[in-house]
């Protein structure tokens, strides 16, 4: 889906790309800081009495748990859907692309495939309210956005190709690089919990 909203996919539907890509970043930020604030309103009166030790101590098993489930056989649980890519023969550029960056945004609509999504918002409800959940999924929501920037210079059909053989070289690595995510998450927390 990604893939269709670039330059020259969006030049191809008589669509400005410039326009697609505000409202996908502006609707990620907002389904990331909606269902974060939701996680933190929902946790808050479980993660406040518990304190900052025993939320950072929480926060690191999950983590080491993301770990283990992301390493070992089991299957991540997930929907199995993603966004209807009728959309983009149906609506204005400004809505599917603020509707898919929602969804995208919120992070358990679509298809999961590390556990370090759940773990954003397990951090958004061990946060201790609204505000902290609105901060974890904002950051989320914008840090999502940013698997459209690869599209940004797809303006014709070889850098299209281009594009998707960049993104498939840096698929393994982005698993590696989620892998040492989860363990730092772990760790770190582990430690600001025993200091």
């Amino acid at each position: 889906m990604l893939g269709s909203i670039t330059p020259l996919g969006e030049r191809g539907r008589g669509m400005r790309w410039g326009i697609t890509a505000t409202a996908f970043v502006a609707g990620s930020a907002i389904g990331g800081a909606l269902v974060g604030g939701l996680f933190g309103l929902a946790g808050g009166p479980v993660a406040a009495p518990l304190g900052s030790t025993a939320a950072l101590a929480l926060l690191a098993v999950a983590a080491g748990a993301g770990l283990v489930l992301d390493v070992g056989p089991l299957r991540l649980p997930s929907v199995r859907r993603q966004v209807d890519e009728r959309w983009l023969r149906t609506y204005r550029g400004w809505v599917y692309g603020g509707g898919f960056g929602l969804q995208l945004g919120a992070g358990m609509t679509t298809i999961v495939t590390t556990s370090a999504v759940y773990l954003t918002f397990v951090a958004a409800a061990l946060s201790g309210g609204v505000r902290g959940g609105l901060v974890v999924g904002l950051a989320f929501g914008l840090a999502r956005a940013w698997t459209l920037a690869p599209a940004a210079a797809v303006r014709s059909p070889g850098a299209l190709l281009r594009a998707d053989a960049f993104l498939r070289r840096w698929e393994a690595p982005a698993r590696r690089i989620s892998l040492a995510a989860l363990g730092g998450v772990a760790l770190a927390a582990l430690a600001m919990a025993a200091a």
